[in-house]
């Protein structure tokens, strides 16, 4: 059964709920991206918003949800890391998805740019430098330039409809 929602340029008419559902019909990667915090501290949060911009400069973007935890972390972070994840780290989307506990505890993390941490594993790893940031609504649009990348050319974990999926 499908739906048709016509907001008639009026955003206050949309059913949230099933724009968001309308919405998961993209099948996207899942990505962690990491920094460090303000406090020094390691960050790191599981994000599907992720995206190329351009190859000359190298740009990628991705947003925050403005209500995140590590919102001030990351928007303050001269640098961070996008880690694209492989088909077998469903449980390391899962941790950095959560809030609460130490997601960094049991990772042996190296150090990339700016003291930024990198996941042991992924399918890609991109280093970025902060480059623009934009307002999104309820989120922050974050455009950071790739200084660095790497790429295992795992095969990648798919999120699509509210749930993980393989290629």
């Amino acid at each position: 059964m499908s739906a048709d929602h016509d907001t008639k340029n009026n955003s206050s008419n949309i059913d949230t709920n099933a724009l968001r559902n309308a919405l998961g019909s993209f099948a996207t990667g899942i990505t962690v991206v990491t920094a460090v915090g303000t406090g020094g501290q390691s960050v790191g949060m599981t994000v599907n918003s992720f995206n190329s911009v351009s190859l000359n400069p190298p740009l990628v973007l991705w947003s925050i949800d403005r209500n995140s935890n590590c919102f001030n972390d990351f928007i303050n972070a001269n640098a961070y890391a996008v880690h694209v994840l492989s088909q077998d780290q469903q449980n390391i989307s899962n941790t950095f998805a959560s809030s609460g506990a130490d997601k960094f505890a049991d990772l042996s993390c190296a150090t990339g740019l700016s003291g930024v941490p990198i996941l042991p594993k992924y399918s890609a790893c991109f280093e970025c430098v902060t480059e623009q940031q934009y307002d999104g609504g309820d989120h922050v649009i974050l455009v950071g330039r790739v200084m660095k990348f790497t790429d295992s050319g795992s095969l990648p974990l798919i999120f699509y409809r509210g749930n993980y999926k393989k290629l």
